[in-house]
Formats: structure tokens, sequence, C-alpha cells
């Protein structure tokens, strides 16, 4: 009777360069902070795009959710 072993991959690391590690830092800042502002600080009568669009309204049971105060 042998005993033979499972079969091994090899995996490969994925090899990005620092300015595209920049970029993409940099991109996910902005997009957390873009998030965090339509969800935690928009209040709707203030909002950046003017009272017609309610992104306020949206995010508000989120907001609840997450513990920031709206009311």
């Amino acid at each position: 009777m042998s005993i033979t072993s499972a079969p091994s991959s090899t995996t490969t690391p994925v090899v990005i360069s620092v300015s595209a590690s920049v970029l993409w830092l940099v991109g996910a800042a902005m997009a957390a902070l873009t998030l965090y502002y339509f969800i935690g600080i928009d209040q709707g009568a203030v909002s950046v795009f003017g009272n017609d669009t309610h992104v306020h309204e949206f995010v508000h049971d989120a907001r609840h959710f997450l513990g920031f105060p709206c009311h």
C-alpha cells in the first residue's frame, strides 16, 4: 500500500508597485470619506447637493443602526 500526498499548488504573490499602492490607498480613503459624509454627516437641509436630493432619507435607517444621531 503506497501513500500518496495531495497535489500541492503553489501560489505566487501579486506584486504592486509603490505608486499603484498609493493610488489605491488614496482612492479607498476618498471612497471611505465620501461614504462617511453621506451616512454620518449629511443632514439633508445643509446637503452639498441642495434640498432637492435627499441622500439623508436613503441612509436614514443606516444612520441610526450605526449610532449617528440625526433628529
